[in-house]
Formats: structure tokens, C-alpha cells, sequence
């Protein structure tokens, strides 16, 4: 891979693979693997749910602003974002420009099997209502993600190296 090859932005819903297939892809191309939501934990010094909790979306989404423009900024890495990152127009200008971007589309059912199955907390989903919030946080959202992306791939129904190998050939015509 040579220097002139972009990062690999990973967006898509809560559920959708970001994090797992993103360690697969980073491994089988020998690049360092960023999670957005750890890096941001790091700086922070505490959780998502926290941050959340103490500075409210907002708060968040600031840390998650300055997160993403650094780590972009550090070099090429393939890098797990979260899955609000396409609600603030500068974090798509800037995932476009400096990466490319490879929406993981989810279907509603899977995603919610997979969210429900990982047990991770997810302050946007919080209370009895979840499956609810997460049905209308992804209908909100899925014209942002289409719009960031430069690639989509589906992912209910391909294991996490399927859909990293689909990344990596699809990557390489970028080059």
C-alpha cells in the first residue's frame, strides 16, 4: 500500500459491524485500527454513556468533531466511526476528503438482533422504548449516511471477513 492510499472511514447504524469488521480490515492490511467512540472515551477520561450523561449529545458530538479531525490527520488507519458522526455536516466534509468512506447498511431486524445480543450501552437508546428510538434514529439518519458514503456495502448477511475483503478490493480502485 502505498502513502498516497486514503484512510478507510467505516459509518453506518449502531449494530452494523464498524468495530468488529473494521479490526478484520485493519489486520489484512496491515493498518492501524481506530475506534472513534475508544478514542474519544481516552481524551475524555471516562464512557460514551458518561460523556452523554454529563455534556448531553452536544457535548458529545464536539468531542467527536475534534476526534475524528485529529485521527484523520494522524495518517492512514482504518477507522470505526460512530454512528451519529454523519449528523455534523464538517465530519462529513472531512471523512469524505480524507478517506474513503464505506457505509456498513444494516436492515432495522439485524440491527436490532445485534444490538440486542451485544448488550453494549447506548445512551441514544435508553428506556423501555429502544427498539422504537432505534427505528426512527436509523429512518433519520439514512439519507446522511447515503450521502457520506462513497461506497455501500450490505451486511446482513456476509460474516465480518467477507465484508472486509469486499473493503479491501473495493479500497484498492482508489488508489
Amino acid at each position: 500500500m502505498g502513502a498516497e492510499m486514503k484512510s478507510i472511514a467505516l459509518i453506518g447504524f449502531m449494530g452494523s459491524g464498524k468495530s468488529t469488521v473494521g479490526r478484520v480490515l485493519a489486520e489484512n492490511l496491515d493498518l492501524p485500527f481506530i475506534d472513534l467512540d475508544e478514542e474519544i472515551e481516552e481524551e475524555a477520561g471516562t464512557s460514551v454513556p458518561e460523556i452523554f450523561s454529563r455534556e448531553g449529545e452536544g457535548g458529545f458530538r464536539n468531542r467527536e468533531s475534534r476526534a475524528l479531525k485529529r485521527v484523520l490527520e494522524e495518517g492512514q488507519a482504518v477507522v470505526a466511526c460512530g454512528g451519529g458522526v454523519v449528523t455534523v455536516e464538517e465530519n462529513v466534509r472531512e471523512l469524505r476528503e480524507r478517506s474513503v468512506v464505506f457505509l456498513l447498511a444494516v436492515s432495522l431486524d439485524e440491527a436490532l438482533r445485534r444490538i440486542r445480543d451485544d448488550g453494549a450501552a447506548r445512551p441514544l437508546l435508553a428506556g423501555p422504548e429502544w427498539e422504537e428510538k432505534a427505528r426512527r434514529l436509523l429512518e433519520d439518519r439514512r439519507e446522511s449516511y447515503l450521502g457520506a458514503a462513497h461506497e455501500v456495502i450490505e451486511t446482513d448477511k456476509a460474516s465480518p471477513e467477507e465484508i472486509a475483503e469486499e473493503i479491501a478490493r473495493r479500497w484498492r480502485r482508489y488508489a
